[in-house]
């Protein structure tokens, strides 16, 4: 069977910095990293793994003087490739541990690849249509930004939350856009301007910089009543990790994100078992 999952990752060694790592997501656009020790994978990073340690670590080292593998999650939930197509198991332990990828080893514990929450929505929307709808599995709990708030403080929203997203807002109240930790990693000039500081990496050297300059200006947004495939179809084609979702009345009533979908994915494969065993037995 063809693989599912991006047999392609992207990997560092433990002792790469911080620094190494961040500059690896950027440039190849990705939010997480396998890291790897001849070949066998050690751990898993993430963008918001680093942001939380940077947040909680009072030394005065740099970023490119913190080795990763101080930063990593070491225990990293593996399959073997055998089960490469058993999505159902990646979303499910996804879903139960809260964790986005599960890391794929052959017989002998080697890297051979990926599944993402990117791979399961991919998934879903193909093979899940007219399951469920959007608000069946959507969150109404949001945190919002003003268009006109500064960039740190869009980030400090993240971090104090424990989000990698804002639904931002105009003056009125009325959603115009997202902005996540990603889009600050993409649009960061730490990387090519030379600067010296040490943990602000994704906060821009223009401090005159707000929110509205980073987001982009045609909102994509879903009905709360549409097909959750469809939402998970958007968030693929425009390469999203969430979607506004309005009611009938245009109303900002909740965010649909990759993780809901993973959830959604998680519950549907059993409801199908469960609805099959009951025609068999009536």
């Amino acid at each position: 069977m063809e693989k599912l999952y991006s047999s392609s990752v992207i990997t560092a060694n433990p002792k790469s910095s911080i620094f190494d790592v961040l500059k690896k997501m950027q440039s190849n656009l990705i939010k997480r990293i396998v890291i790897t020790e001849d070949t066998k994978p050690l751990g898993i990073i993430t963008e918001r793994d680093i942001n939380k340690f940077l947040e909680e670590d009072k030394t005065s080292r740099a970023i490119n003087e913190i080795p990763i593998d101080h930063v990593m999650q070491k225990n990293i939930v593996l399959i073997t490739d055998e089960l490469e197509d058993d999505f159902y198991q990646c979303a499910s332990k996804m879903d139960n541990l809260k964790i986005g990828s599960v890391v794929i080893v052959d017989k002998n514990g080697k890297l051979s690849g990926i599944v993402t929450r990117t791979d399961l929505v991919k998934a879903y929307a193909n093979v899940f249509g007219e399951k469920y709808l959007v608000k069946d599995f959507m969150s109404t709990k949001m945190i919002t930004c003003r268009k006109s708030d500064s960039i740190k403080f869009a980030l400090s929203l993240m971090n104090q939350n424990n989000v990698s997203r804002l639904v931002v807002t105009d003056e009125k109240g009325v959603a115009i856009g997202l902005i996540s930790s990603n889009t600050l990693l993409t649009h960061s000039d730490y990387f090519t301007k030379g600067s010296t500081r040490s943990r602000d990496y994704l906060l821009p050297l223009n401090k005159d910089l707000v929110v509205n300059d980073l987001i982009e200006e045609n909102l994509v947004t879903i009905n709360e009543d549409e097909d959750l495939a469809k939402a998970a179809s958007v968030m693929i084609k425009k390469k999203i990790s969430g979607v506004p979702v309005l009611d009938s009345k245009q109303n900002l009533v909740g965010l649909v994100s990759k993780s809901d979908v993973v959830n959604a994915f998680s519950d549907v494969v059993p409801h199908e078992q469960l609805k099959m065993l009951y025609k068999e037995m009536y």
